[in-house]
């Protein structure tokens, strides 16, 4: 739609609603449309344009029931075969959700919570094709998944935009699946930009909009009136669970990041690495660094030899700017970053001492130092079914360790696992057992093998240290 038609559609808008038309500032009667294309003023011309590419994503796996060690004894699973507790004969968990066509070869970009844990995926089209997906790429912490559609040629992809254009008020179309019903538009405008500690995934940087979201729009698609995709769907604020006019959309520069992902063939995203640990600034904070409002990610931490260090950051500044982008707080920092390409560099405006000024900072990812080696637990233990991985500079971002804690970080738990029943997460640091500290992933693996009659475990969760005892 041409800006010409968007402020036709505000006039309309205007005369349904009785605002201030100049007829009525004259005190003249409000005119009625004037023309038959004033009268059929539509979205269609968008949405004809977009819907080709929004799709319906149905995602499934197949439950293993409740383990019971009785059930490995050959005898008992001779009667009971796979259907015995602790086979694959449990209950089916669904998940559906909507998605966007990005690339025609087939790659198709979702929520990660929307095949989050699923094995078996398929994606119907607006033509009521369906077709079976693989999992290209999971990013967790953006909240976003890259799909790949099976002997589907070629399809229609939705134009990827530019959501630093955005501005609060401009006119947005929310297209998806909500509550299965099949494809839905509906309309509204920017509501708010940048909103941050939303909770949602480690890069809260969201777009706000009052155009209707509900379950099942997860992963749709947020466009412009260029029909240009400059959001996915991922969230609404709700206390009944249907839409207060409240959702939020991913930006679709961050999307861009995730594709190009994807389509190097790569099965994670890497980013760079600032190298420094922030904080927000608040009113007290401002007022003593001399800031006229409390904005800005405050340096509390500097790693030696990281990238912030090199580019001669130091604790106590405040991070302001990213290449002429304003920062408002860590998140909107991390954002910032987190849409850099990897290679390059980034100008960073910096406060110290009430003084501004400027560094250059290498974009370089996360070193894995020490190397990962991860280690999958097994045997009589409460750790059983976990997987965890040594932390390092890559492995601390990758899971958003919190903190100062030291040990083996968990990076995977099996469901109905003693690791799960034991209520480890993705992100805990494993840090003492019995009181023997523990500082790799060999170390956890030979202090699981032993026999105790308890088990003191200490964990590291969000920035505290966790202490829980059980049974041997």
């Amino acid at each position: 739609m041409s800006f010409s038609m968007a402020r036709a559609a505000g006039a309309a808008i205007a005369l349904v609603l009785g605002l201030a038309p100049a007829a009525a500032q004259t005190g003249q009667e409000r005119a009625a449309p004037t023309s038959r294309a004033e009268a059929l003023l539509s979205y269609s011309p968008v949405v004809k344009r977009a819907q080709p590419s929004v799709v319906n994503v149905y995602a499934s796996r197949q439950e293993r029931q409740a383990y019971n060690p009785l059930f490995d004894d050959p005898v008992f699973r001779r009667f009971f075969g796979d259907r015995a507790p602790g086979g694959p004969g449990g209950p089916t968990a669904q998940s559906l959700g909507s998605g966007v066509i990005v690339d025609p070869s087939g790659l198709v970009v979702t929520n990660h919570h929307v095949i989050e844990g699923m094995t078996s995926v398929k994606v119907a089209l607006n033509d009521r094709r369906e077709f079976e997906a693989e999992i290209v790429l999971r990013d967790p912490r953006t909240d976003l998944a890259v799909l790949r559609l099976k002997n589907a040629g070629a399809l229609p992809a939705l134009e990827l935009g530019d959501s630093d254009g955005l501005e609060v008020g401009d006119l947005v179309l929310a297209l998806g699946n909500p509550f299965g019903v099949g494809q839905t538009v509906t309309s509204g405008i920017v509501s708010a930009l940048a909103r941050t500690q939303i909770g949602i995934s480690d890069y809260g940087f969201f777009i706000q909009t009052d155009a209707a979201i509900n379950p099942g729009n997860s992963g749709g698609a947020l466009v412009d009136m260029h029909a240009r995709l400059i959001g996915v769907n991922s969230a609404i604020f709700s206390k009944s669970g249907g839409s207060v006019g409240i959702g939020f959309a991913i930006p679709v520069n961050m999307v861009k990041v995730v594709v190009a992902a994807a389509k190097g063939g790569g099965q994670k995203v890497r980013r760079p690495w600032l190298g420094a640990s922030l904080q927000s600034v608040s009113k007290e904070i401002a007022d003593s660094i001399g800031l006229d409002r409390p904005v800005g990610a405050l340096v509390a931490d500097v790693v030696e030899g990281g990238p912030a260090a090199s580019a001669g950051v130091k604790r106590g500044d405040v991070i302001v700017a990213v290449d002429g982008q304003a920062v408002d707080d860590p998140e909107g920092l991390g954002y910032r970053l987190g849409t850099k390409t990897l290679g390059g560099g980034s100008q960073l405006d910096l406060l110290r001492a009430g003084r501004k000024t400027q560094v250059s900072i290498k974009l370089t990812p996360a070193p894995e130092t020490p190397a990962r080696d991860p280690v999958k637990l097994k045997g009589a233990n409460p750790f059983a079914g976990a997987t965890v991985v040594n932390l390092s500079p890559a492995t601390i971002e990758e899971f958003s360790v919190e903190g100062n804690a030291k040990g083996a970080v968990v990076a995977e738990v099996d469901e109905n696992s003693p690791a799960a029943a034991l209520n480890l997460q993705r992100g805990d640091v494993v840090m003492a057992v019995n009181d023997q500290k523990i500082a790799t992933t060999r170390d956890l693996e030979k202090s699981a093998s032993g026999r105790h009659y308890f088990w003191k475990i200490t964990i590291g969760r969000a920035g505290q240290v966790l202490t829980t005892v059980t049974g041997g």
